[in-house]
């Protein structure tokens, strides 16, 4: 079993615990939020995945992403103690359009958003970002990147998203702990710049 999920040490906060940041890991249906949140969650992550069904079919697009068995209808949940007193709170959005009413509610409070975005399907990523930034979060842009082959160069990547150009872009594999702590650290790390 996983150090850093189940035990009863790290089920609680520590007492010296004295603040909580809230960030959202976002990004459109079958980019991996959910996988980035159970990488780096120091707990075993609540997750809300239910098996996708026939009935879904005409809703849920699979291309990119054939093998897609389950898909997440409310939330992900996870937590990462940063400090002796800060911990973050991780929300993972669900990435289908018709789940959209709970990005209000989920937004409010928090700091800012890890926007994961597939190489593969760009324009997926648009209305994410049109959801960023309609309710004024600031973000950073990390790319899955499964496969090497796919990886498009930053100025690429800029020009396609519309970037600003403060907006960080960074490359990580959600399935990979050190990488996807690098893309929150890149969040983290921009969210400080623009509260100073």
């Amino acid at each position: 079993m996983d150090s850093r999920s189940g035990s009863a040490e790290n089920m609680y906060v520590p007492d010296a615990v004295q603040r909580a940041a809230k960030i959202l890991v976002v990004g459109h249906f079958a980019v991996g939020k959910t996988t980035l949140i159970g990488t780096l969650s120091e707990i075993t992550p609540l997750r809300t995945e239910e098996r996708m069904t026939q009935a879904g079919a005409h809703i849920d697009d699979l291309r990119g992403a054939p093998d897609k068995k389950t898909t997440t209808v409310a939330l992900d949940f996870g937590r990462l103690t940063l400090s002796d007193e800060l911990v973050l709170y991780l929300f993972g959005t669900p990435g289908q359009q018709r789940f959209v009413e709970l990005w209000e509610d989920m937004a409010r409070g928090s700091l800012g958003a890890l926007l994961l975005v597939d190489p593969a399907r760009l324009a997926d990523t648009f209305p994410v970002i049109d959801l960023v930034e309609t309710y004024g979060l600031e973000y950073a842009v990390a790319v899955n990147s499964f496969d090497q082959q796919s990886q498009h160069a930053e100025a690429e990547l800029r020009e396609a998203l519309d970037l600003l150009p403060d907006t960080p872009v960074v490359y990580c594999d959600a399935r990979d702990r050190n990488s996807s702590a690098q893309a929150l650290i890149t969040l983290v790390r921009h969210l400080l710049a623009h509260a100073a």
